[in-house]
């Protein structure tokens, strides 16, 4: 029982003590996704569905990583040292992550590199269609 400073009990401050240590707990074992979809080609939808994704993954209280969205406002994806060093960055993400998640039905030559390194670090992968429907690779 929680007792205040002059030494009486005090359940309300309690219960108020309590719900933030465990709030805290939770947000401090929060899962980190990585998302895993294209984004050359059809930049504009890809980059929509993207948005998507994350907001999936968002919406299930769980942190997501999406560097194709975040990486791209800085680097140029038609450059191809840029895109090397996104690449590069995008990999440096993942590793920091909990997870790795597959969209779409489509494997870029990108997504196929993150899938090799999840697999390399014994990152857990999951896939997802188009719909954020998960399917069994």
């Amino acid at each position: 029982m929680y007792k205040n400073s002059e030494q009486y009990k005090d359940p309300t401050a309690g219960i108020a003590i309590s719900n933030i240590i465990r709030e805290e707990k939770r947000v401090n074992n929060l899962q980190w996704v990585y998302i895993a979809s294209p984004y050359k080609g059809d930049v504009a939808t890809n980059t929509a569905r993207a948005i998507r994704y994350a907001r999936f993954v968002a919406r299930q209280c769980l942190v997501p990583v999406c560097p194709h969205i975040y990486l791209t406002r800085f680097l140029c994806d038609d450059n191809s040292d840029e895109r090397e060093a996104g690449l590069f960055l995008g990999l440096q993400m993942l590793r920091k992550c909990n997870q790795l998640w597959v969209f779409g039905s489509v494997i870029s030559e990108g997504m196929k590199q993150e899938i090799d390194f999840a697999k390399k670090h014994n990152i857990p992968i999951r896939y997802f269609n188009s719909e954020c429907e998960e399917v069994q690779r």
